[in-house]
């Protein structure tokens, strides 16, 4: 699979739980503490792929993305924290919602900037081929990623 198709379904399916926390009701903190799980999963998994594969290849091969890089992870290290400050609250706590909700606001912003402004970049600068074998080493590397947002590169920079 293409790397950049790879992350934009990355991106759908974290778009997707989004979606599902925020029609969940006032008082379904089961399904909340399910949903947000997930999430935790899945933006720590492809958070870790992006840093340890993606964006290095990236900023080798199309050195123009450099700060497009840089602030994503900048970004990526708020989101992580996040995470972990999710990871142990309790839904019923007043704080939850707005946590999560604060979580999915730099998420998006994260998602527009990366699929708007730069992935056209790297498509257009590595080839077909760069690309699919970057996406192959990306799906591989997901069975790698930690469990503890804490501990992809960017929590600790």
């Amino acid at each position: 699979m293409d790397a950049i198709v790879l992350l934009k379904e990355d991106h759908k399916v974290v778009e997707k739980l989004f979606k599902k926390f925020e029609k969940a009701g006032d008082k379904a903190y089961k399904d909340k503490r399910k949903l947000v799980d997930r999430i935790i999963f899945e933006l720590t998994t492809h958070t870790y792929i992006e840093e340890e594969i993606f964006y290095p290849a990236a900023r080798k091969r199309v050195p123009e993305t450099t700060d497009h890089v840089l602030e994503s992870v900048e970004e990526h290290h708020v989101v992580v924290w996040m995470l972990n400050e999710l990871k142990n609250l309790d839904p019923k706590d007043e704080r939850f919602d707005a946590k999560v909700t604060v979580l999915m606001e730099n998420v998006r912003h994260h998602v527009e900037e990366e699929e708007k402004e730069w992935f056209p970049q790297v498509r257009k600068s590595m080839g077909r081929k760069q690309l699919q074998e970057l996406g192959e080493r990306m799906e591989k590397a997901k069975t790698d990623a930690p469990a503890s947002p804490l501990a992809v590169k960017s929590a600790k920079q």
